[in-house]
Protein backbone atom coordinates (compact mmCIF):
# COMPACT_ATOMS: atom_id res chain seq x y z
CA UNK A 1 0.00 0.00 0.00
CA UNK A 2 1.39 3.35 -0.96
CA UNK A 3 0.32 5.96 1.55
CA UNK A 4 0.43 9.72 1.19
CA UNK A 5 -0.13 12.27 3.90
CA UNK A 6 -2.46 14.62 2.09
CA UNK A 7 -4.06 15.59 -1.18
CA UNK A 8 -1.45 15.95 -3.87
CA UNK A 9 -1.25 18.75 -6.38
CA UNK A 10 0.07 16.61 -9.19
CA UNK A 11 3.48 16.58 -10.86
CA UNK A 12 5.42 19.84 -10.81
CA UNK A 13 2.61 21.90 -9.29
CA UNK A 14 3.24 24.53 -6.64
CA UNK A 15 0.34 25.46 -4.35
CA UNK A 16 1.42 29.09 -4.10
CA UNK A 17 1.50 29.39 -7.90
CA UNK A 18 -2.13 28.32 -8.33
CA UNK A 19 -5.05 30.75 -8.74
CA UNK A 20 -6.67 31.70 -5.43
CA UNK A 21 -9.87 29.76 -6.07
CA UNK A 22 -8.05 26.54 -6.93
CA UNK A 23 -5.66 27.01 -3.99
CA UNK A 24 -8.57 27.40 -1.56
CA UNK A 25 -10.23 24.31 -3.00
CA UNK A 26 -7.12 22.23 -2.43
CA UNK A 27 -6.65 23.63 1.07
CA UNK A 28 -10.25 22.73 1.95
CA UNK A 29 -9.71 19.17 0.73
CA UNK A 30 -6.56 18.85 2.82
CA UNK A 31 -8.37 20.21 5.89
CA UNK A 32 -11.19 17.68 5.48
CA UNK A 33 -8.72 14.84 4.97
CA UNK A 34 -6.66 15.71 8.03
CA UNK A 35 -9.75 16.20 10.19
CA UNK A 36 -11.01 12.79 9.13
CA UNK A 37 -7.72 11.01 9.78
CA UNK A 38 -7.43 12.64 13.20
CA UNK A 39 -10.88 11.44 14.22
CA UNK A 40 -10.39 7.98 12.75
CA UNK A 41 -7.05 7.59 14.55
CA UNK A 42 -8.62 8.63 17.84
CA UNK A 43 -11.83 6.59 17.70
CA UNK A 44 -11.63 4.13 14.81
CA UNK A 45 -12.93 4.29 11.25
CA UNK A 46 -16.33 2.76 11.94
CA UNK A 47 -17.02 4.92 15.00
CA UNK A 48 -16.81 8.29 13.23
CA UNK A 49 -19.62 9.77 11.13
CA UNK A 50 -19.26 12.02 8.10
CA UNK A 51 -21.25 14.67 9.99
CA UNK A 52 -18.60 14.67 12.74
CA UNK A 53 -15.85 15.02 10.15
CA UNK A 54 -17.66 17.95 8.55
CA UNK A 55 -17.98 19.66 11.91
CA UNK A 56 -14.30 19.14 12.72
CA UNK A 57 -13.26 20.56 9.33
CA UNK A 58 -15.78 23.42 9.65
CA UNK A 59 -17.55 22.58 6.39
CA UNK A 60 -20.96 21.18 5.50
CA UNK A 61 -21.59 17.45 5.15
CA UNK A 62 -22.34 18.06 1.46
CA UNK A 63 -18.93 19.68 1.05
CA UNK A 64 -17.27 16.57 2.44
CA UNK A 65 -19.09 14.42 -0.12
CA UNK A 66 -18.17 16.84 -2.91
CA UNK A 67 -14.51 16.15 -2.16
CA UNK A 68 -14.81 12.51 -1.05
CA UNK A 69 -17.81 10.62 -2.50
CA UNK A 70 -17.62 7.88 0.14
CA UNK A 71 -16.32 7.59 3.67
CA UNK A 72 -13.63 5.16 2.49
CA UNK A 73 -12.41 7.80 0.02
CA UNK A 74 -11.43 9.98 2.98
CA UNK A 75 -8.64 7.51 3.70
CA UNK A 76 -7.99 5.90 0.33
CA UNK A 77 -8.46 8.81 -2.09
CA UNK A 78 -5.01 10.41 -1.66
CA UNK A 79 -3.30 7.03 -1.92
CA UNK A 80 -5.18 6.08 -5.06
CA UNK A 81 -4.02 9.24 -6.82
CA UNK A 82 -0.66 7.47 -7.20
CA UNK A 83 -1.70 4.15 -8.71
CA UNK A 84 -0.37 5.24 -12.11
CA UNK A 85 3.10 6.11 -10.81
CA UNK A 86 4.77 2.84 -11.94
CA UNK A 87 3.26 3.18 -15.40
CA UNK A 88 4.40 6.81 -15.63
CA UNK A 89 7.92 5.84 -14.56
CA UNK A 90 8.09 3.46 -17.52
CA UNK A 91 6.50 5.92 -19.94
CA UNK A 92 8.82 8.78 -18.94
CA UNK A 93 12.06 6.81 -18.74
CA UNK A 94 15.16 7.82 -20.66
CA UNK A 95 15.36 6.02 -24.04
CA UNK A 96 17.39 2.82 -23.75
CA UNK A 97 16.53 2.37 -20.07
CA UNK A 98 14.90 -0.94 -19.17
CA UNK A 99 11.56 -1.03 -17.38
CA UNK A 100 13.23 -2.64 -14.34
CA UNK A 101 15.89 0.07 -14.18
CA UNK A 102 13.29 2.82 -14.59
CA UNK A 103 11.16 1.53 -11.73
CA UNK A 104 14.19 0.86 -9.53
CA UNK A 105 15.53 4.39 -9.97
CA UNK A 106 12.05 5.85 -9.46
CA UNK A 107 11.65 3.94 -6.18
CA UNK A 108 15.18 4.73 -4.95
CA UNK A 109 14.69 8.43 -5.63
CA UNK A 110 11.39 8.35 -3.76
CA UNK A 111 13.11 6.64 -0.81
CA UNK A 112 15.76 9.36 -0.73
CA UNK A 113 12.95 11.94 -0.43
CA UNK A 114 11.27 9.86 2.31
CA UNK A 115 8.22 9.88 0.06
CA UNK A 116 5.22 8.41 1.92
CA UNK A 117 4.49 6.29 -1.17
CA UNK A 118 7.56 4.16 -0.31
CA UNK A 119 6.30 3.47 3.21
CA UNK A 120 9.42 5.14 4.61
CA UNK A 121 7.93 8.19 6.28
CA UNK A 122 7.33 8.79 9.99
CA UNK A 123 4.94 11.73 9.69
CA UNK A 124 2.14 11.16 12.23
CA UNK A 125 -0.63 11.51 9.65
CA UNK A 126 1.03 8.93 7.41
CA UNK A 127 1.40 6.51 10.33
CA UNK A 128 -2.25 7.05 11.30
CA UNK A 129 -3.35 6.18 7.76
CA UNK A 130 -1.20 3.04 7.68
CA UNK A 131 -2.61 1.87 11.01
CA UNK A 132 -6.15 2.60 9.89
CA UNK A 133 -5.79 0.51 6.75
CA UNK A 134 -4.21 -2.38 8.64
CA UNK A 135 -6.91 -2.28 11.33
CA UNK A 136 -9.97 -1.76 9.11
CA UNK A 137 -10.89 -4.76 6.91
CA UNK A 138 -12.86 -2.72 4.36
CA UNK A 139 -9.91 -0.39 3.82
CA UNK A 140 -7.38 -3.22 3.65
CA UNK A 141 -9.47 -5.01 1.01
CA UNK A 142 -9.80 -1.84 -1.03
CA UNK A 143 -6.07 -1.13 -0.82
CA UNK A 144 -5.22 -4.64 -2.02
CA UNK A 145 -7.74 -4.50 -4.85
CA UNK A 146 -6.48 -1.12 -6.00
CA UNK A 147 -2.98 -2.45 -6.55
CA UNK A 148 -3.96 -5.93 -7.76
CA UNK A 149 -6.27 -4.51 -10.41
CA UNK A 150 -5.78 -0.90 -11.37
CA UNK A 151 -2.07 -0.34 -10.75
CA UNK A 152 -1.12 -3.66 -12.29
CA UNK A 153 -3.36 -3.20 -15.32
CA UNK A 154 -2.00 0.31 -15.91
CA UNK A 155 1.60 -0.89 -15.73
CA UNK A 156 0.94 -3.94 -17.91
CA UNK A 157 -0.73 -1.77 -20.55
CA UNK A 158 2.23 0.62 -20.59
CA UNK A 159 4.74 -2.22 -20.82
CA UNK A 160 2.84 -3.82 -23.69
CA UNK A 161 2.65 -0.49 -25.50
CA UNK A 162 6.41 0.03 -25.12
CA UNK A 163 7.27 -3.51 -26.22
CA UNK A 164 7.91 -3.71 -30.00
CA UNK A 165 6.37 -7.20 -29.96
CA UNK A 166 3.35 -6.02 -27.91
CA UNK A 167 3.51 -9.30 -25.97
CA UNK A 168 0.65 -8.91 -23.50
CA UNK A 169 1.43 -12.06 -21.51
CA UNK A 170 5.01 -10.97 -20.85
CA UNK A 171 3.77 -7.49 -19.98
CA UNK A 172 1.29 -8.87 -17.43
CA UNK A 173 3.91 -11.16 -15.86
CA UNK A 174 6.47 -8.36 -15.70
CA UNK A 175 3.94 -5.95 -14.19
CA UNK A 176 3.01 -8.50 -11.54
CA UNK A 177 6.66 -9.09 -10.63
CA UNK A 178 7.60 -5.42 -10.53
CA UNK A 179 4.63 -4.40 -8.42
CA UNK A 180 5.22 -7.34 -6.08
CA UNK A 181 8.72 -5.98 -5.45
CA UNK A 182 7.38 -2.51 -4.72
CA UNK A 183 4.63 -3.78 -2.42
CA UNK A 184 7.03 -6.03 -0.52
CA UNK A 185 9.43 -3.14 0.05
CA UNK A 186 6.63 -0.76 1.01
CA UNK A 187 5.25 -3.33 3.45
CA UNK A 188 8.65 -3.76 5.08
CA UNK A 189 8.99 0.01 5.42
CA UNK A 190 5.53 0.28 6.96
CA UNK A 191 6.55 -2.32 9.51
CA UNK A 192 9.67 -0.37 10.40
CA UNK A 193 7.71 2.84 10.87
CA UNK A 194 4.97 1.19 12.94
CA UNK A 195 7.63 -0.36 15.16
CA UNK A 196 8.91 3.12 15.95
CA UNK A 197 12.00 3.46 13.75
CA UNK A 198 12.87 6.91 12.42
CA UNK A 199 12.63 7.16 8.66
CA UNK A 200 16.04 8.80 8.34
CA UNK A 201 17.68 6.06 10.40
CA UNK A 202 16.03 3.30 8.36
CA UNK A 203 16.91 4.82 4.99
CA UNK A 204 20.28 3.04 4.40
CA UNK A 205 18.78 -0.40 5.00
CA UNK A 206 15.71 0.43 2.91
CA UNK A 207 17.89 1.54 -0.01
CA UNK A 208 20.02 -1.61 0.17
CA UNK A 209 16.95 -3.85 0.27
CA UNK A 210 15.38 -2.04 -2.67
CA UNK A 211 18.50 -2.49 -4.80
CA UNK A 212 18.63 -6.19 -3.91
CA UNK A 213 14.94 -6.76 -4.59
CA UNK A 214 14.98 -5.11 -8.00
CA UNK A 215 18.17 -7.02 -8.87
CA UNK A 216 16.27 -10.26 -8.30
CA UNK A 217 13.76 -9.25 -10.94
CA UNK A 218 16.45 -7.96 -13.29
CA UNK A 219 18.62 -11.06 -13.02
CA UNK A 220 15.91 -13.66 -12.52
CA UNK A 221 15.61 -16.17 -9.71
CA UNK A 222 17.34 -18.92 -11.73
CA UNK A 223 17.85 -22.00 -9.57
CA UNK A 224 16.84 -20.25 -6.36
CA UNK A 225 15.61 -22.81 -3.79
CA UNK A 226 16.41 -25.78 -6.05
CA UNK A 227 17.86 -27.63 -3.07
CA UNK A 228 20.78 -30.02 -3.01
CA UNK A 229 21.49 -31.99 -6.17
Amino acid sequence: MAIHSGLDLGPDRDLDALPLRERKKIQTGIRIFRAAIGLFAERGFDQVSVAEIAAAAEVSKMTVFNYFPTKEDLVMGPMEQHLDEPARAVRDRVPGTSAVAALREHFLAALERLDPATGLNDDQVVLDVVRLIHQTPALAIRATAAFDRRAQSLLAAELAAQDPAHDELTARVAAAQLLAVRLTLIGDNHRRMLEGERAADALPAALAEARHAFALVEQGLGDYCAGAA
